[in-house]
Order: C-alpha cells, then sequence, then structure tokens
C-alpha cells in the first residue's frame, strides 16, 4: 500500500504532463482563445462553476445533514473549477477541444483568486494561500501548456511526430492513475458509506452536468465540454486546501471520494456521449 501511495503521485504528474503537452501540440492560441471570444458562453461557464457549484454542494451538504467534514469537503471541491481531466474528457467525448482547453485555462486561472476570497467568507477560520495554489497550476499545467503551443508554432513537423507518443502516454498515465487512486482509497470509500457521502458526491456530480449541458448553447459539441467542465472539479486545488486547511482527515477523504465517484462516471459518460449525435 505504501508503495501504491508513492506511485500515485507520479501518475498523476505523468498524466497531467503528458497531457497538457499533448494538447498544446495539436492547438494554437487562435483556436484556444477563439471559443472564450463568446460572451455568453465565458459569462455562463463562470456562473455555473462559481456561483452554482458551490451553492450546490451547500445545499446539498444541508438537506442530506452530511458530518461537517464531509460537507467542507464537498464545497472546496464546488468552488475549484478547471480540471486538469476536462481536455482529455472533452477529447473522448468528440467534444470542441479547443474550447476545452481554453475554458480550463480559464477556470484555473480564475480559481486562484476565487478560493482565497471566498472559503474563508463561507468558511469561517480557514485560510488559503494562493500562491501555492497558483504555483502547482502553473507548474504542472500552463508552462507545460505554453511551451507545447511555441513548439506547435514554430516546430510544426516535431509537434506532428511528437504528440501521437504523448496521447500514448497521456492515456496510458490516466488508467494507471484511476487503478491507483482506486487501490489506495478503498477503505477510505468503505468509511463514507452510510455517511450519505457518496450520494451528495453523485447528486453532486449530477447538478453540474446536467446545468452544463442544459446551458451549454446550441453546439452539441461545446454543450458536452461545459457539462463535462462543470461536473469534474479541481482535485488538485480542493485537495492543497484541504490538507492544508483542516485538521480533520474526513475533509480530505471527501475530496478523494468524490473525485473517484466522478471519474468512474465521467470516463465512461464521456465514451458514450462520443457515440450520441443528439440527447
Amino acid at each position: 500500500m505504501e508503495l501504491i501511495q508513492k506511485a500515485t503521485p507520479v501518475a498523476m504528474l505523468v498524466f497531467v504532463l503528458s497531457s497538457m503537452l499533448a494538447m498544446g501540440l495539436d492547438l494554437t492560441v487562435g483556436q484556444i482563445v477563439a471559443p472564450l471570444r463568446n460572451a455568453r458562453l465565458v459569462v455562463l461557464s463562470l456562473l455555473l462553476n462559481f456561483v452554482l457549484m458551490p451553492l450546490g454542494a451547500l445545499a446539498l451538504a444541508a438537506q442530506l445533514r452530511l458530518d461537517q467534514p464531509l460537507g467542507v469537503g464537498l464545497l472546496l471541491l464546488g468552488a475549484a473549477a478547471g480540471a486538469p481531466f476536462l481536455p482529455k474528457l472533452a477529447q473522448i467525448a468528440k467534444g470542441n477541444l479547443a474550447f476545452g482547453v481554453g475554458l480550463m485555462v480559464l477556470l484555473m486561472v480564475v480559481t486562484v483568486g476565487y478560493l482565497p476570497l471566498v472559503l474563508p467568507s463561507l468558511l469561517a477560520g480557514v485560510t488559503v494561500n494562493p500562491a501555492q495554489i497558483a504555483r502547482s497550476l502553473f507548474l504542472l499545467m500552463l508552462l507545460p501548456l505554453a511551451g507545447a503551443l511555441a513548439v506547435k508554432a514554430y516546430f510544426v513537423d516535431v509537434a506532428a511526430r511528437t504528440k501521437p507518443l504523448l496521447d500514448r502516454l497521456s492515456n496510458l498515465g490516466l488508467i494507471v492513475l484511476v487503478l491507483l487512486i482506486t487501490v489506495a482509497n478503498v477503505n477510505n470509500v468503505l468509511a463514507v458509506f452510510g455517511t450519505r457521502g457518496i450520494l451528495a458526491g453523485l447528486l453532486f456530480i449530477a447538478i453540474g452536468f446536467v446545468a452544463g449541458w442544459l446551458l451549454g448553447g446550441p453546439d452539441t459539441s461545446t454543450r458536452r465540454v461545459l457539462a463535462l467542465g462543470t461536473a469534474q472539479r479541481n482535485i488538485a486545488a480542493a485537495l492543497v486546501v484541504g490538507s492544508q486547511s483542516f485538521s480533520d482527515p474526513k475533509v480530505v477523504v471527501m475530496v478523494v471520494v468524490v473525485a473517484i465517484v466522478g471519474l468512474l462516471i465521467l470516463m465512461p459518460l464521456s465514451r458514450r456521449l462520443a457515440n450520441v449525435t443528439t440527447i
């Protein structure tokens, strides 16, 4: 078990870096920015991720009478958007990949400033270090993406040859990561049974997906991305805050459990969406 726990962050690192590099080698800055010029779509994306999801987490915690640490963990996920898995889910679902990458970057950047401002007002005694969140997101996601975009812009042949290798590495990293997270946290998942925590996680994911789909606009490829991007939260940012600001381990356990549930639901759902023309 100790070996699995040590291997998990390595698998996460491999997956995130290879995914960001592969996305950057496949797109241009113009392609990423273009979907974000739709002001209505951007505003709706921000409202869904930074208003609806936190309020949804609070409402579910109250209605299901979750233990306070579990409710806090759910709220952390509600306030943390811009999941590194989003471009991969968008790719699997045959959604608008450029919008997926652009939305991920937008949500990540807003999350860095949003968490320190909002969480202390919702949770008494909580302090959030925005510099630490920003540093991890910048080094692991934004910097590799920017570097790959530069390679695509100036060395097209190199990008074309390298991308298939990174795609295979990203797919392998994702499979290994999901397996490691699931195996390493079996006891944590079992501990949440009987607390309504898993039910809260399922409803939380469903709220995000349905709301994103309904408000994603007339383009099916964009609706797929916003639905997946709203349902899948920024697990890394939530874990950073949860581990630093709370002494009760149940807070982090709730984040991990909902993360596992989300991946187990959204991965096959993405594949299902790829085979559906209309819903």
